[in-house]
């Protein structure tokens, strides 16, 4: 029985997530659920695409995943499935797939028809748990509805390059549960812009001259950690996304990157490449 994985913004207080659950295990009462979060802000699509992006390959080949972030159904927001990277994603076509599929193309999209049967309200208990228990079953994409070769793009996760090749100007997509902010600016984007040169990553006024591969590499050598704790500096996070972050934050003590340096969602974050050389970079308390 293959896994079902669930990514919502219902939260922990309502019945909506248990309810989900609960009439998956009525269809499929051996199924394997596995909770991704019920915790993404309201109907925020790139935060959503981001965790299923860096979240989906953990999980073996043919997992089924109901994506439930502003689901309603209407005539500019369909209901697709979709098989991508072997595994099966159902969600609503608003652009989140975009941010997931960036570097591998889905094998096959349907357009989901089962709603000339089904009136609901509430579209991922009613509709997407039936279509994640076909599939589980065995069922094929064919069934649900009609291929479709084509999904809603989302243009505003993707950062802007200047013509002259010198300014890569991007945004916070995602503000994780330290506070770090992550913005869309790719380490592949960065290389091949920056081609090595100097540079300067500014952020709400703060400035960066370093880009680190992790947060303890801002201690150096140094034989403990403590006297950098509450530094900041930018770094390339697993996902390969140009970070902010705080050393060692807590968000219940000192606070994070977003409220220490006064950053928040869609705030902007620009990298500009220099031909000359910058001063020696020194940690900054």
């Amino acid at each position: 029985m293959p896994i079902i994985t669930l990514t919502t913004d219902f939260g922990l207080k309502d019945h909506f997530a248990g309810a989900v659950k609960g009439a998956i295990y009525t269809e499929l009462p051996d199924a394997k659920i596995v909770d991704i979060t019920h915790l993404i802000s309201p109907f925020n699509i790139t935060e959503t695409a981001y965790i299923i992006k860096n979240s989906y390959k953990s999980f073996p080949k043919g997992t089924i995943h109901i994506i439930g972030v502003d689901s309603e159904l209407s005539n500019t927001n369909k209901h697709i499935a979709l098989l991508l990277d072997e595994h099966y994603f159902i969600c609503p076509d608003n652009g989140l797939i975009s941010m997931i599929a960036s570097a591998i193309n889905p094998t096959k999209i349907v357009e989901i028809n089962i709603h000339d049967r089904i009136e609901s309200s509430f579209p991922v208990l009613d509709v997407f748990v039936k279509v994640a228990c076909f599939i589980a079953r065995g069922g094929t994409l064919d069934v649900i509805g009609r291929e479709i070769s084509d999904y809603k793009k989302m243009i505003e996760i993707q950062p802007k390059v200047n013509q002259a090749q010198t300014i890569i100007s991007g945004g916070v997509i995602y503000i994780d549960n330290y506070g770090n902010v992550i913005s869309n600016i790719s380490k592949k984007v960065f290389n091949d812009i920056g081609k090595g040169r100097d540079f300067i990553v500014t952020a709400r006024g703060y400035t960066f001259t370093k880009i680190f591969n992790k947060y303890n590499e801002i201690t150096g050598d140094s034989d403990t950690n403590y006297g950098f704790d509450g530094s900041r500096l930018a770094l390339f996070n697993s996902a390969e996304l140009l970070e902010i972050a705080i050393y060692r934050s807590n968000l219940n003590t000192v606070g994070g990157a977003s409220s220490l340096l006064g950053l928040d969602y869609r705030d902007t974050i620009t990298v500009e490449f220099i031909n000359k050389p910058l001063p020696e970079f020194t940690p900054l308390n």
